[in-house]
């Protein structure tokens, strides 16, 4: 694997698999009755292979950390079915999911919300090897292993977080999550509250660790530059649903869902001449409500190609492109 350009060469036997999975929120409870809900994810499937990353992209609110959480059962399920290694984990109880999580963990966006402001370094990292009942010495043995694996040094173990920077911070959350060495690590935005050059560093560790232990990825960003740079394939959701997926070179130079189309004219350009010639797309008005979704494509009132079975018929997820890996959700697929 080459920096940049994430190696292909992944095991096609899925580590993580994805089906119809849905959330909805309860509404608020009005004076007479409860409120409709807020359906915030909404039929998604996708799988992820070992050792792959998948970047998950939209527009805020679209249900990504949502579909995130989900993922790792920091939220239950409304409908559908989580598996990890051919296991269905979408009701496993609680004692029985314990064992399980030392093979999926998560990065959260905000490192300083997510470190517990009264531990030290050490403390933070050890948690998730006291909870799966590693000896007294090799947790030692292993947070200081953990420290140098992510840049750190020795005196920072005896740290508290508001000591580091936001770079340092999440390096430290890294750590934790690495832990007890997880096949599947979710990535739920990592580097969008640092600065840009901090997110190159971060990305680069991510990389890294990814060529050295094997670990899988699911990528949960706005930020497409960096999504295209560390993702193997991009699922691009919107209002709940995943619209386009497909391998990222497929996804970034031939999208065929006018979302995605829309998304990409909106990323800069380095070069002027090309920035300045090519199409910006522009799409009217706000997302619409996932408390009162739209009738058909939810994303007919923004597209410039909707049509009259756009607002009636709901389009699935279909093939593309040559691969059956290249699928969008359109009527009308360019």
């Amino acid at each position: 694997m080459t920096t940049g350009d994430p190696a292909t060469a992944v095991d096609d036997t899925p580590l993580l698999r994805v089906e119809d999975l849905g959330m909805t929120f309860p509404g608020p409870r009005g004076a007479v009755r409860r409120l409709p809900g807020v359906r915030a994810v909404d039929g998604v499937s996708f799988a992820v292979r070992p050792g792959e990353t998948l970047g998950l992209v939209g527009e805020s609110g679209c249900g990504k950390s949502t579909t995130g959480r989900m993922l790792v059962r920091l939220l239950d399920p409304t409908a559908g079915r989580v598996s990890f290694r051919g296991e269905d984990i979408t009701r496993t109880a609680q004692s029985r999911l314990r064992p399980l999580r030392s093979r999926f963990q998560m990065i959260f966006q905000d490192p300083f919300a997510s470190l517990n402001p009264r531990q030290t370094v050490q403390q933070i990292i050890a948690a998730p090897l006291r909870a799966q009942g590693t000896a007294p010495a090799a947790v030692r043995r292993e947070v200081r292993d953990l420290v140098d694996l992510v840049g750190l040094a020795p005196e920072h173990l005896e740290r508290y977080p508001h000591q580091f920077s936001g770079g340092q911070a999440q390096r430290i959350g890294i750590a934790r999550a690495l832990a007890t060495r997880p096949e599947l690590v979710v990535a739920d935005e990592p580097v969008s509250a640092l600065d840009v050059s901090i997110q190159a560093q971060i990305v680069g560790l991510m990389e890294r660790l990814q060529r050295e232990l094997g670990v899988a990825y699911v990528f949960i960003a706005h930020d497409l530059a960096v999504v295209r740079h560390i993702s193997h394939r991009v699922a691009v959701m919107y209002l709940g649903r995943i619209v386009e997926i497909g391998e990222k070179n497929e996804v970034y130079e031939r999208p065929a869902h006018p979302y995605t189309k829309a998304l990409l004219s909106a990323v800069p350009l380095p070069d002027p001449a090309a920035e300045r010639a090519r199409e910006r797309i522009v799409l009217l008005g706000d997302p619409p409500s996932p408390a009162n979704p739209p009738s058909g494509c939810t994303f007919h009132p923004r597209c410039p190609k909707a049509q009259e079975i756009c607002r009636t018929e709901r389009p699935l997820l279909r093939i593309t492109g040559p691969t059956a890996g290249r699928q969008a959700a359109c009527h009308f697929p360019e």
